[in-house]
């Protein structure tokens, strides 16, 4: 009769090395997951930073007249990079006017037109980890 023994050696350390290979995946996974709901995070708060940029200007811009009353004839001087933006990000607010002549039953009408673009960004270097960055643009028409 012929000795089975040693069997259940190699078969144990097979299931060790696949158990291990699973656990260092999981662990790979899970900081994958970690790190991307850091990132989407941050990326909403750059977000609201930018948004904060173009309410920042389109208030400047709208002076303040109630409704909107007396509109600036041109572009509001901008702070670089704007001084009221939150912890750790950067928002930079750009701003360029056009007048267009608009023809209309009663004659032409000139119109004011601004082009706002606010841009945050967060720390770090850009590639790296930890950068984050949100543009944000709008228009904003007003009648002269």
């Amino acid at each position: 009769m012929k000795s089975r023994r040693g069997f259940a050696l190699p078969s144990a350390i097979f299931l060790l090395v696949i158990l291990a290979a699973l656990g260092a995946f999981m662990l790979n996974v899970s900081n994958t997951q970690h790190l991307t709901a850091a990132q989407d995070v941050q990326g909403v708060r750059a977000y609201r930073a930018a948004r904060m940029g173009l309410e920042w200007a389109a208030a400047k811009l709208c002076g303040a007249a109630a409704n909107c009353g007396t509109p600036l004839t041109a572009c509001p001087a901008i702070p670089a990079p704007l001084d009221t933006a939150p912890d750790g990000f950067s928002v930079t607010v750009t701003c360029t006017m056009n007048t267009y002549n608009e023809a209309g039953p009663s004659g032409d009408v000139a119109r004011q037109v601004f082009w706002i673009t606010s841009t945050a960004t967060g720390a770090g270097a850009v590639g790296g980890i930890g950068y984050v960055e949100r543009s944000l643009n709008a228009f904003i028409e007003f009648p002269q």
